[in-house]
């Protein structure tokens, strides 16, 4: 069920003067990555969880990393409000004792940092393909530990899908693909935690993924970078003007939404 004001979420922002352009610009939740464990201390990222801290939005960090040290050390240092976690939950030779260790993690989180939320991505194939038949019960497991889900897309590979396929393997996200809507839809309508619609999402086709899906929100990164002089996104840099489209077609269906 869509909510009254959808939330707009743009990764990945690592510097305190973009981000600022982005709460001008009507962004709700401004996201930066920890890319690192061993050096999760980046000046940057702290001064843009300050910046977003400051003003009328909210801060998510992603760590690519889940031992627990490691994020309890890094979200004491960036006090983030929210924290994400995007593993690709598969590839494991046992999927329910790694999602266990992940749901105990999450856990130990909100109760070190019960202020923080916490945000799940649940991995869907890419549109057109053959549905994971597991999001459903996957996202069952954790809903009882998880603030917000956010659904992105899971690259396939002949046969079948595995890690390797993914841009950052171990973890979901930044494919710039769409994910499966209609799995996506069943996700918002079977669980109680508010869902975010990510994968892909572009100025372009934002409002029909609203439509379709009705989320509690959407996160684009990849189809809102910069562009270098071949086409291909640059990580860490916006494009401003491609975020403001994104923003105001947000804006423009919601409306019509609650009319």
């Amino acid at each position: 069920m869509t909510a009254e004001k959808i939330i707009v979420q743009i990764y990945e922002i690592q510097d305190p003067f973009e981000a600022e352009k982005l709460v001008e610009i009507g962004v709700d939740q401004i996201g930066s990555v920890i890319v690192s464990e061993t050096e999760w201390k980046v000046p940057g990222v702290k001064d843009t969880i300050r910046q977003v801290r400051s003003a009328a939005a909210k801060s998510s960090l992603i760590p690519l990393f889940n031992s627990l040290e490691s994020v309890l050390n890094t979200l004491d240092y960036y006090q983030p409000d929210i924290v994400h976690f995007c593993e690709s939950l598969v590839d494991e030779k046992n999927i329910r004792d790694y999602c266990r260790r992940l749901i105990q993690l999450q856990k130990e989180v909100k109760l070190r940092f019960p202020q923080i939320g916490i945000m799940r991505s649940i991995p869907i194939v890419e549109s057109g393909r053959h549905t994971w038949n597991d999001t459903l019960e996957v996202s069952s497991w954790f809903e009882p530990v998880s603030d917000f889900f956010l659904t992105d897309t899971l690259l396939a590979s002949a046969p079948g899908i595995d890690d390797a396929s993914q841009p950052v393997p171990g973890f979901v996200g930044i494919t710039g693909q769409q994910c499966d809507w209609e799995t996506a839809a069943n996700l918002v309508m079977s669980c109680r935690v508010p869902v975010i619609l990510a994968g892909g999402i572009s100025p372009d086709n934002v409002a029909e993924g609203i439509r379709r899906v009705r989320p509690a929100g959407v996160d684009s990164c990849t189809r809102t970078n910069a562009l270098d002089k071949k086409g291909v996104p640059i990580r860490f840099k916006k494009d401003l003007q491609q975020v403001r489209r994104l923003v105001s077609a947000v804006r423009e269906t919601e409306k019509a939404l609650n009319e």
